[in-house]
């Protein structure tokens, strides 16, 4: 039997995150990995193999990644900036077809792409007085989110922004989205923040909790292209922890825990024993063992695509595809569809118009692709389903994903000036190369319950009990035993931060 200071469960990048603090400060560690490859949803495969291009199949943008993680493990790792936020088109009154642009810095393009959509300044003015508020708001919680937990009022003194507070904390966002701005469009847009992921009305306060998360990212809400794809920040995560003594053991998928105040035994699928004085649970509880209780969530709701192309498409509007998909490109994303789509598929229902959202990494990174390919001109493109609940695909999965697949493509199509079909790389048997994950799929693939891409139902960022004051977030029923992972507090997305937090929950127990 061996024996080790600290095991974790997990070799996804917050796994990876702890294990490099915990063996930096001295520990010897132990990673335990289901899968024959380390990454869990922060890979970059092969996906389509007559081409060598290399995607960021589950997660594939980066916001909440502190530039303090980067730097505390020496990480040589970029994030990159996209010119353009996003771009959503409409069809106007007139019965042509236009897009709202929103660069990543106001410029005269946003402003007047403002105007052309609403007549006037208002809504323009509006915006950048909304986002310079939570970008105000964000730059004074994000530090936070790496130190133990406050109370409310604690936190809500440290920020000192009492109205943003009430609408971002305590109220529902689709009130102050309703309030603040008038047309249904940009409403949309706001809103699409508050859903990534989350099945939630406007009106409900996981919505909150969501576009609090995707806004107070590093203390901009800038999201970030990873440099060579998620698989290149993996990989520099892994040569960190290796070279500071971590043992990563894949192929290990850990069948029981047993626990005590004095420590820990894990037994895995080789029915090898692993002794520790602390366990660390990167990946969801209950893949895990079911003496670690988690509290109840709500099922993904989300579909990824992945597509390869031999170019970006033409656009009806006229706009230049490197711009139209250089940022977020919203599809049927209106706040008023975006509320239909819920009412549908909080009953179990896929949405009659699917919500989406689309990305090129490709325009940003072109690293990915190999030199041929980028020679070609071929791009890739992501694209993200809202409101696709994992109940929709139990009766027939393959059905409904066929279903939701065809559904994005048409959503897609009513704005191309030609099919997205004809752009689409072919593979040598006449098969484009295009594929779907449904909440089911991401379940089986990368343990995410129910395809819940935060595993568990988001937190606010602060205690919700006195007995949580002072700790991290991170703590479980069972002595010795945390969490590392998205189901931690402040935790979710790409971004580390339950990994250093439970590794400071280990140093300085």
């Amino acid at each position: 039997m061996s024996n080790y200071d600290v095991i974790i469960a997990g070799a996804g990048h917050n796994g990876l995150v702890a294990a490099s603090y915990l063996a930096k400060a001295g520990k010897k560690v132990l990673v335990l990995e289901a899968q024959e490859v380390i990454g869990g949803a922060t890979q970059s495969v092969k996906a389509f193999e007559d081409y060598e291009a290399r995607l960021s199949r589950y997660s594939y943008l980066i916001a909440l990644l502190p530039d303090k993680i980067i730097k505390d493990l020496g990480l040589n790792f970029q994030n990159l900036s996209r010119e353009i936020s996003s771009f959503t088109p409409y069809t106007n009154q007139s019965k042509e077809e236009s897009g709202l642009l929103v660069s990543r810095k106001w410029d005269s393009r946003t402003d007047d792409s403002f105007y052309q959509l609403t007549g006037s300044r208002k809504e323009a003015e509006a915006w950048q007085e909304f986002y310079g508020e939570v970008e105000k708001f964000a730059s004074r919680i994000a530090p936070t989110l790496l130190e133990p937990l406050k109370s409310s009022a604690e936190l809500n003194t440290h920020i000192s922004m009492p109205q943003a507070w009430d609408y971002l904390i305590e109220n529902p966002i689709g009130n102050v989205i309703v309030e603040k701005f008038k047309n249904d469009l940009v409403r949309g847009v706001v809103l699409t923040d508050a859903l990534i992921g989350t099945l939630s009305s406007a009106y409900g306060m996981q919505a909150n909790n969501c576009f609090l998360y995707h806004l107070i990212g590093n203390g901009t809400g800038e999201w970030k292209v990873p440099k060579g794809g998620m698989g290149a920040f993996v990989s520099e995560l892994n040569r960190v922890a290796t070279s500071h003594g971590v043992q990563i053991e894949c192929s290990s998928k850990i069948i029981d825990i047993d626990t005590d105040l004095n420590g820990v035994q894990v037994t895995d699928i080789n029915n090898r024993k692993f002794t520790a004085k602390y366990f660390l649970s990167n990946a969801a509880p209950e893949f895990v063992s079911n003496k670690i209780e988690n509290r109840s969530s709500l099922e993904g709701a989300q579909i990824k695509i992945n597509m390869l192309l031999k170019r970006l498409p033409r656009l009806k509007s006229g706009i230049d595809p490197k711009l139209a998909f250089a940022g977020t490109l919203h599809l049927n994303e209106s706040f008023s569809e975006l509320e239909r789509a819920y009412d549908q598929a909080v009953i179990g229902n896929i949405p009659d118009v699917l919500p989406s959202e689309m990305y090129c990494h490709t325009l940003t990174d072109p690293s990915i692709l190999s030199p041929e390919l980028q020679r070609e001109g071929f791009q890739t493109l992501t694209l993200f389903g809202l409101h696709t609940p994992a109940s929709a695909f139990e009766e027939n999965n393959k059905a409904s994903t066929k279903l939701v697949l065809e559904k994005a493509i048409s959503g897609l199509n009513n704005y191309l000036a030609e099919p997205l079909e004809e752009v689409l790389a072919m593979d040598k048997h006449g098969k484009p190369c295009i594929e779907a994950k449904s909440p089911l799929d991401l379940e089986a693939d990368v343990f995410l319950p129910r395809g819940n891409i935060f595993h568990k139902d988001l937190t606010l960022p602060f205690a919700e009990s006195d007995d949580e004051v002072g700790k991290w977030g991170v703590e479980t029923n069972l002595p010795n035993v945390f969490i590392c992972g998205a189901s931690a507090k402040r935790g979710g997305g790409v971004s580390g931060i339950p990994g250093h937090n439970a590794a400071m929950a280990v140093l300085y127990s």
